[in-house]
């Protein structure tokens, strides 16, 4: 029993110091973001590599999603005759959930994992030591751009991701039977911006914040070996997913978004 508690204080002492160490490291970031020179080519870059290469699996997914929603709400509400009611379902699910959540998985699974191998590799490689030695600071020429390209790009593909659902449960629901005048009036009624999606797009944002960090925090932390990289990726993988799950909860029971 003593060796039980002495293991488990250790792993909370553990998990205190790499949420330390993950925080100032936030903070370090942040500190970049506001130094000169702006690295807006950087951005940019980044703003592609982590946003638009991730278009298509969006974009499917969302589609997917949707017409997935649009089935199974059509199929209980026709055991009520409420079928008129499927835009409203299907629109408010994506909008207050299943859009920001499942963007905020999928792009830690392409573009998370991609960010923390590509820093994990420029360290093995000492990539990030030769920036150093040529008076560049690493965490403003490489991790800062890709940071703030994720927190920009995550509202950006939720609202795709949202757009696509709906039109897919749009589909299906009118190939069942619903009425397409139905489904939209539903939709338009039953969603406010300021409640739905505003605290949508906070989510999406909040969601950005520890995909970024966390991506860029594992592959500029990672052991300078294959085996390192190869970690830290399923590292950033499994910690951002549990990371936007659990402050979904959270954001979710303080401000019922």
């Amino acid at each position: 029993m003593a060796g039980l508690v002495t293991r488990l204080g250790a792993r909370s002492v553990d998990f205190i110091e790499e949420l330390g160490r993950t925080s100032i490291f936030a903070g370090r970031v942040a500190f970049a973001a506001l130094r000169p020179p702006l690295r807006l080519q950087r951005f940019v870059d980044e703003v592609f590599y982590l946003g638009v290469l991730s278009l298509v699996i969006i974009c499917v997914s969302g589609l997917a999603v949707g017409a997935v929603l649009g089935l199974q709400g059509y199929n209980t509400l026709e055991r009520f005759g409420a079928t008129d009611s499927l835009g409203t379902v299907v629109g408010l699910s994506l909008i207050r959930e299943l859009g920001p959540v499942l963007t905020a998985l999928l792009t830690t699974g392409r573009a998370g994992s991609a960010t923390t191998a590509e820093i994990g590799t420029m360290v093995a490689t000492e990539q990030l030591d030769g920036l150093r030695m040529m008076s560049i600071d690493p965490m403003h020429y490489v991790v800062m751009p890709k940071a703030l390209a994720m927190i920009f790009v995550m509202p950006l593909l939720s609202a795709l991701f949202i757009v696509f659902g709906i039109w897919g449960g749009y589909l299906i629901g009118t190939y069942w039977g619903v009425d397409p005048g139905s489904y939209v009036t539903g939709l338009e009624s039953s969603v406010t911006f300021r409640d739905d999606i505003v605290g949508s797009m906070l989510k999406a944002v909040i969601f950005g914040v520890l995909v970024g960090i966390i991506s860029t925090y594992r592959g500029y932390t990672s052991a300078p070996t294959s085996q390192g990289v190869s970690a830290a990726t399923t590292t950033t993988v499994v910690e951002a997913s549990v990371s936007i799950l659990i402050f979904d909860y959270f954001i979710t029971a303080l401000w019922g978004i």
